[in-house]
């Protein structure tokens, strides 16, 4: 078997190039690649693609009982279904905590003081819990009876 690969190297010659790379070309920051990654996220997360295929209303309306035409921001009773600012509410509640759990990671670093650690703390589990719970308020408007008990 390692003859039939080796077969076309006898015949063929590689050619002897020098390719240098382009001087503007150089590799990004941590932090740039953190930023790109988060905007996918938060673009796939709040259904862009959807969007894109469906496109839905930014916000649908419904009629109260006075007749008057009101806005809504939830596409109710529908999980496969959504509108463009629901999507991006609910990506960005998402990213945020991410973000929580990332600030609370920083709070492993040796030479934070520990007035900072506290802050830190505290950002990073009202980041982690307003999303939580901001997420849940948003299913319940979604699908009304769905987390009762």
């Amino acid at each position: 078997m390692e003859q039939f690969f080796t077969l076309p190297f006898l015949i063929l010659e590689v050619p002897s190039m020098k390719i240098k790379r382009p001087t503007w070309l150089h590799q990004p920051s941590a932090m740039t690649m953190f930023s790109i990654v988060l905007a996918s996220y938060f673009l796939v997360t709040g259904g862009i693609i959807y969007d894109v295929i469906v496109e839905p209303p930014s916000v649908g309306s419904t009629t109260d009982e006075h007749g008057h035409s009101r806005p809504v921001a939830f596409m109710p009773y529908r999980v496969n279904g959504q509108y463009i600012m629901e999507g991006l509410a609910s990506s960005f509640l998402f990213s945020m905590g991410g973000l929580g759990f990332i600030v609370l990671d920083h709070i492993h670093s040796p030479l934070t003081p520990r007035l900072n650690r506290i802050l830190i703390t505290a950002v990073g589990f009202i980041c982690v819990l307003v999303s939580f719970f901001t997420t849940w308020i948003f299913m319940r408007m979604k699908l009304p009876g769905y987390l009762q008990s």
